[in-house]
């Protein structure tokens, strides 16, 4: 497929975040095993000191290096103001970024002048129900694109517990690019894992209650989970500096970790999910239960695709997702110690339907391609 796609990213202010690096790095190398050109789009306020934007941009061009993208990194100004002729010197500009034969756009604030330059543009929904609703209370203006995919099952459906913001989203999985996530054992010892942020600052509204939306508030229901089952369980989590957190975890038997010390750049991340880790276990935003999007995390891909079963809350009846085969979804305490149990004793079989699931609905190529075939018909 001889194609050049530009794809939009939304990781160059953070460079410590090598598991959120992966969200765009999937697609991109999802794309490319399909024969596309691959340009990486990631936008910079030209406020930010020349500096320190010079050291942002060179860490995104290190970061992409291993995976064969740093030439074809493109810098955009987030306004209308130029950026510094220094920063994005050794990077490809707009005009050359917007002669792509499509857009895929994983960052909602792109501007409308830029996503117009493009001969098309797809929007890729990531935030399923939240996105939605930003826009819907005008919260978010997210500019006019050609198509709109989702990896919602339930956005813009019947019974949809969120508005559709007057749009017609078609679905889409969300993708792992399976050439550089292969199978990998795991120590006999390793704990089940999960890497988050623990504190967001995230307040959300649902029928005139408000509540925070945080990694935090969607575990505390399952803070005594390791008193109730015999599987070691792990948090590589960023505390923003919390000891006091820290310990209050530490002392309910979770094992607690830095993540910008084990996961900082995509290369840590894999070797934490791969090397680190027996299996996924994770607890959702609470928005994603109370609108029962049918979500899965990019996150929980990887772990599935490293042969890895994954043991993670559920978020609405799913068309394909399984309960309980390689991918396990629980509602409550018990049932979460009942699936942790139940992989640990199924372990090997469990690890191979993890792989089964992922080479089935979120191989990247697979994914990818079928986007492409709507965005350009």
């Amino acid at each position: 497929m001889s194609l050049t796609v530009c794809l939009s990213a939304y990781a160059l202010g953070y460079p410590q975040g090598g598991g959120h690096t992966w969200v765009y790095l999937n697609w991109a190398l999802g794309l490319r095993a399909l024969g596309c050109r691959v340009i990486w789009l990631e936008g910079l306020h030209p406020g930010v000191p020349a500096a320190r934007a010079e050291k942002l941009v060179a860490a995104m061009k290190d970061r992409l290096e291993p995976y064969g993208l740093a030439d074809d990194l493109a810098i955009s100004s987030l306004t209308e103001q130029p950026l510094s002729p220094t920063v994005a010197q050794d990077c490809l500009d707009v005009a050359a970024a917007a002669e792509a034969d499509v857009l895929i756009n994983l960052r909602y604030k792109a501007a409308a002048e830029l996503v117009g330059r493009f001969r098309r543009s797809v929007l890729v929904d990531i935030d399923p129900g939240l996105l939605q609703t930003w826009m819907a209370r005008g919260k978010i203006q997210v500019a006019p694109h050609h198509v709109y995919y989702t990896i919602g099952e339930t956005v813009g459906q019947p019974g949809a517990r969120f508005p559709d913001a007057g749009l017609e989203w078609h679905y889409t999985p969300p993708c792992v690019a399976l050439d550089w996530w292969r199978p990998h054992p795991a120590r006999v010892d390793a704990p089940f894992t999960t890497v988050s942020h623990w504190y967001m600052g995230n307040w959300e509204h649902d029928g005139g209650e408000t509540y925070s939306n945080s990694k935090r508030d969607g575990f505390l229901p399952f803070l005594d989970l390791p008193r109730h089952t015999r599987q070691r369980l792990e948090l590589a989590l960023n505390l923003a500096g919390s000891e006091e957190e820290r310990v209050a975890l530490q002392a309910r038997g979770w094992s607690v970790r830095e993540a910008h010390e084990v996961t900082a750049t995509p290369e840590d991340y894999q070797r934490y999910i791969q090397g680190s880790s027996r299996g996924e276990f994770s607890c959702v935003k609470p928005s994603c239960v109370r609108r029962q999007n049918a979500w899965i995390s990019d996150r929980t891909l990887c772990y599935l695709a490293s042969g890895k079963p994954a043991v993670v809350q559920h978020t609405g009846p799913s068309r394909f997702l399984p309960d309980a085969a390689g991918l396990f979804r629980f509602h409550d305490v018990a049932e979460a110690a009942r699936c942790l149990e139940t992989a640990a004793a199924d372990y090997e079989r469990q690890c191979r339907l993890a792989r089964a699931l992922a080479e089935e609905y979120f191989d990247a190529r697979k994914v990818a391609g079928g986007l492409l075939e709507r965005a350009l018909a």
